[in-house]
């Protein structure tokens, strides 16, 4: 009978505890994501030692603001703010809603204005991503749908100092090798990190356009996976 009483003590305060709290809903990525980004998980391994150990670097700015209980700002800097910046953006996007890390922002600027390139943008939908273009003329803007819960990405050109990003505690991702030497210093930052891609745009209009355009998109996205894979969400 005393077993009994304490079960059922037991039980009922589970049952009051459990309808007290509100659930946590967590978001997620839809299908089509999902599966591109359980693809590129096993590819981890081949990424190269000298190249883990600056990706290495994003994860401890990421990580040392996750246990200071601060926000997590990463602007993504090329030269146009065109094609690989929006890939990093977007990516940072994705891998922080895949991983659970919360209070996670992303940004994207150039040293110039130019445009969301249809190319990566094209790359982009075929990854996963839901895009919308919300507004024409030779610098569109479009909305990227990363979960459904989430406001989307307002991804257009803009340098990387524009109002629309953050101007202080961000680490800057130089993921060009142009932009990486116009921009030795990133007014503003916190950390600062090279990781540069080669870009796509040499192919446009070649056979090799849309293969090519995939194969940065789908190397930024391991990468960057890479870095979020290795957080540690705070408990």
């Amino acid at each position: 009978m005393k077993f009994f009483t304490i079960t059922t003590f037991l039980l009922l305060m589970a049952t009051t505890i459990s309808l007290g709290d509100d659930p946590v809903k967590k978001s997620v990525l839809n299908d089509a994501l999902v599966t591109y980004v359980n693809a590129l998980k096993p590819d981890f391994f081949k990424i190269p030692a000298d190249r883990k150990a600056q990706l290495d670097r994003i994860t401890t700015f990421i990580q040392q603001q996750v246990n200071a209980g601060e926000p997590i700002q990463l602007t993504y800097i090329c030269t146009h703010n065109s094609r690989r910046s929006h890939f990093g953006q977007i990516w940072a996007a994705a891998a922080a809603v895949y991983y659970g890390i919360p209070n996670v922002k992303t940004f994207s600027g150039g040293t110039e204005v130019s445009a969301f390139n249809e190319r990566a943008v094209a790359a982009c939908s075929r990854a996963g991503f839901i895009i919308k273009k919300v507004s024409e003329g030779a610098n569109p803007v479009y909305d990227v749908i990363v979960a459904s819960d989430k406001e989307p990405i307002r991804a257009f050109s803009k340098k990387y100092d524009d109002t629309a990003n953050p101007q202080r505690d961000f680490c800057a991702v130089m993921t060009c090798s142009q932009a990486d030497a116009a921009c030795p210093m990133v007014r503003g930052a916190a950390a600062r990190v090279a990781t540069p891609y080669d870009d796509p745009k040499a192919f446009d209009g070649k056979a090799e356009e849309t293969a090519k355009y995939d194969e940065r998109c789908k190397q930024i996205a391991t990468e960057t996976l890479y870095v979020f894979s290795n957080v540690k969400a705070k408990r």
